[in-house]
């Protein structure tokens, strides 16, 4: 965990609702006045930003800024885009020391980071803890038919689908990236199960905890960017009342093993031009208005 000093956070008053997004990516200039058009509908209403705000570190902090002033409470953990070191920000600082120089940022904006204790949401159900998770990815979403990482790297090459990571988002001062990763995770796994069981989690996180939900994706190359085999059980393993994640700008409601996960992404311009915002520009993760499936598990709506 950070070394900086843990900020105190209050629980909620209880009436209002828990929020999420992803993939604002502000950077783009048509994405901005979606941003803007993110409001509560209540003064008790607390807000997941799940990452990929944008890339340079200035942005993110505006669009930070201007969520925390509008909601009760803003609960943010990065994505891959958040982690870039690209030549146009002025921060130059690369891997962990990037990462930790958003979470001061967020910090000075009474923003909840995953270096931080978990808050307590309350609704008309109960408690929840919310719970930024940063995990990264560890190239184990192989390309089918392909049994390491090299091979499975060198398929998406010869397909042409390698993310941007591959050049922009450093591992420093870890040798790789799935070194940094399998860190997070094992951090990460430590706090979830120190954590009190009779809390209920809603677990917040960039990449997606498993796998099937990149089954859908046009590209299957580009899974191996998308998470890890690790965190596969989690929602089994730990008292899990929801899955916020984003990433792969695909938003929709699916249910694995009687667990929601919720994949709450804007996107690009081209993206949500095309499929619109059928549900809102936020999704309401608590109170939980819908139904389960029948079975509840692999359900997708």
């Amino acid at each position: 965990m950070s070394s900086m000093t843990e900020p105190a956070f209050h629980p909620s008053k209880g009436g209002g609702r828990l929020l999420a997004v992803s993939d604002l990516h502000v950077g783009i200039a048509d994405n901005r006045p979606v941003a803007d058009r993110l409001h509560p509908s209540s003064d008790e209403d607390w807000l997941i930003v799940a990452g990929d705000v944008a890339e340079q570190a200035e942005e993110v902090e505006r669009a930070l800024e201007l969520l925390a002033g509008r909601f009760a409470h803003v609960v943010w953990t990065p994505g891959n885009h958040e982690l870039w070191t690209v030549d146009k920000d002025p921060v130059r600082l690369r891997g962990h020391a990037r990462y930790e120089h958003l979470v001061q940022v967020c910090r000075e904006l009474g923003v909840t980071t995953p270096e931080d204790p978990y808050p307590r949401w309350r609704g008309t159900d109960g408690e929840v803890a919310v719970a930024p998770v940063f995990l990264l990815y560890d190239y184990s979403f192989r390309v089918p038919g392909t049994s390491t990482k090299e091979e499975s790297l060198a398929r998406a090459h010869e397909a042409g689908i390698v993310c941007t990571d591959e050049y922009l988002l450093h591992p420093d001062p870890y040798p790789t990236r799935d070194d940094w990763c399998r860190a997070r995770v094992a951090l990460t796994e430590r706090r979830l199960a120190e954590h009190d069981p009779e809390v209920p989690l809603v677990i917040a996180g960039h990449w997606p905890l498993l796998r099937e939900p990149t089954s859908v994706m046009w590209y299957p190359e580009f899974a191996q960017w998308c998470g890890t085999e690790l965190t596969a059980d989690w929602h089994l393993r730990f008292n899990v009342a929801a899955v916020v994640y984003g990433h792969l700008h695909i938003p929709r409601t699916t249910w694995h093993d009687g667990v929601r996960f919720e994949e709450v992404s804007i996107g690009y311009p081209r993206e949500w031009r095309k499929r619109g915002h059928p549900r809102g520009l936020l999704r309401q993760i608590l109170p939980y208005e819908g139904q389960p499936p029948a079975a509840a598990r692999g359900g997708a709506s």
